[in-house]
């Protein structure tokens, strides 16, 4: 049998449900695989084996009494560490939270508990999801698994690297401006940020309250829909749920793309930011293979990429020092200098500002929803270049912001980031995203397993 960390998530799935894979045996492949490359990786904030492996083995015998509960029954999945775990610090990866110890599940991490699913590590983040990568914080930056001079992605970081490196089958994430899919893009997953109030925040320590998202990454598109099947739903403490019926998000993975109308957003990467070369032929090339898939390419114009930062800035930062104020008034030395340097600009956006930013979010998210009036889904850049060297600042703030995921923050839309291609020159991953009306989650993943299945990325991985 394969070794069982190199399973996804549904094969390991299958393979317990028949008997022939223990939850222990995987998690015990799981975390040797984890104390191999962990020095290498930094993925880890906070390893939970002791309490993980007694899951397993209840896991295990629950199974082997009356079957899993769901798919999830007995799977390791990690959690970035502003994810609260009942009775572990939730740190932030930052010295201000070292000792908050998180005095219940959020409700992400309960649903998934009640579904079965077993927690083995906290996982690496940019210093409270903003920062970047950071070498003055109590812990160190994640790496990049298909080359460790890089930058894995932010904010999800450890997520990211430890779902790619096969240390874990899944991990969760969040997401602000792209911090799910922009992990997901560096380092060749599916990362989903679901439709605002899809997913509960409570129990996540926010960034900005009108802009966060919980969203899973993991190998596969069938193995993010699993997840998400467990992820989603409505909860009356946070404000921000949505009440919506249960779905099942896998169950149009088989259909294909033909006879959907794709817009391609064409312009955000030839135009608002202009992409690398690299990222531009790979977009274009899953264009071409989703329309040899049957699906119709239509381009699609949007507001250009800059207003969608613009509004992100103004809502994000206020609402981020919101949170940090008193932070950053009595201990501003105890912040990484990338994330003081991001937060304090927040103190002087003014609340005209930020009410006019609200405003013009309203128009900008009218505007992509007029686009599904005459397209199903839409295709756009995710990055516009391939991982940059970790420890190369200047290019880490060049690139950062040079990406197309933040204007479904604003807006609200699920997107997806998938796979698209391998950067020639690094050898790293490219990613690409698809989009669809709010709770088109089912359609999304339909779109992007169509793709995933004719593309030639799905069984490439990092070379550890």
């Amino acid at each position: 049998m394969t070794a069982p960390h190199l399973l996804p998530l549904a094969e390991a799935a299958a393979l317990i449900a028949a008997r022939r894979l223990s939850p222990v045996e995987l998690l015990t492949d799981c975390l040797a695989r984890i104390e191999t490359l962990e020095p290498r990786l930094n993925t880890v904030i906070r390893l939970v084996a002791e309490e993980a492996m007694a899951a397993a083995r209840a896991a295990e015998a629950e199974i082997a009494s009356s079957g899993p509960r769901t798919p999830l029954h007995g799977i390791p999945v990690g959690l970035k560490d502003i994810i609260d775990l009942e009775g572990h610090p939730t740190t932030c990866h930052s010295k201000l939270q070292l000792d908050r110890v998180a005095a219940a599940d959020a409700a992400v991490a309960a649903r998934l508990r009640e579904a079965g699913a077993v927690f083995p590590a906290k996982l690496a983040t940019h210093e409270f999801a903003i920062g970047g990568p950071a070498f003055d914080l109590p812990f160190p930056p994640a790496r990049n698994p298909w080359n460790t001079a890089h930058h894995p992605g932010g904010s999800s970081s450890g997520s990211g690297a430890a779902v790619a490196a096969r240390m874990l089958p899944a991990a969760l994430g969040t997401d602000t401006g792209g911090s799910v899919r922009h992990p997901a893009s560096h380092c060749g997953l599916v990362g989903l940020k679901p439709t605002y109030g899809l997913v509960s925040r409570r129990g996540v320590f926010p960034l900005s309250f009108t802009l966060d998202h919980v969203g899973p990454m993991t190998r596969t598109v069938r193995d993010n829909a699993i997840l998400l099947n467990a992820m989603a739903g409505h909860d009356p403490g946070d404000p921000g749920s949505a009440d919506r019926a249960p779905e099942d998000y896998a169950r149009a993975l088989h259909r294909g793309v033909r006879g959907l109308r794709i817009g391609f957003v064409r312009h955000f990467h030839e135009r608002d930011v202009p992409a690398s070369p690299e990222v531009t032929a790979a977009l274009d090339a899953a264009a071409a293979l989703l329309a040899a898939e049957g699906a119709a390419i239509v381009d699609v114009t949007l507001p250009p990429l800059g207003e969608f930062a613009a509004v992100n800035r103004a809502i994000m930062l206020p609402e981020a020092t919101a949170i940090h104020e008193p932070w950053l008034r009595d201990r501003p030395g105890d912040y990484a200098a990338v994330t003081r340097r991001r937060l304090l600009p927040g103190l002087f956006i003014s609340g005209t500002d930020y009410v006019q930013a609200q405003r013009r979010r309203r128009q900008l998210t009218d505007a992509v929803q007029a686009a599904f009036a005459e397209v199903d889904l839409l295709l756009c850049a995710s990055s516009m270049d391939p991982a940059s060297l970790i420890d190369d600042e200047p290019e880490v703030e060049r690139t950062y912001p040079r990406q197309a995921r933040t204007p479904f923050n604003v807006t609200g839309h699920p997107a997806i980031s998938v796979m698209c291609g391998l950067s020639p020159a690094a050898g790293l991953p490219l990613g690409m995203q698809i989009v669809g009306p709010s709770f088109s989650e089912a359609l999304i993943f339909q779109a992007a397993a169509a793709y995933e299945r004719a593309a030639p990325w799905r069984e490439m991985m990092p070379q550890l």
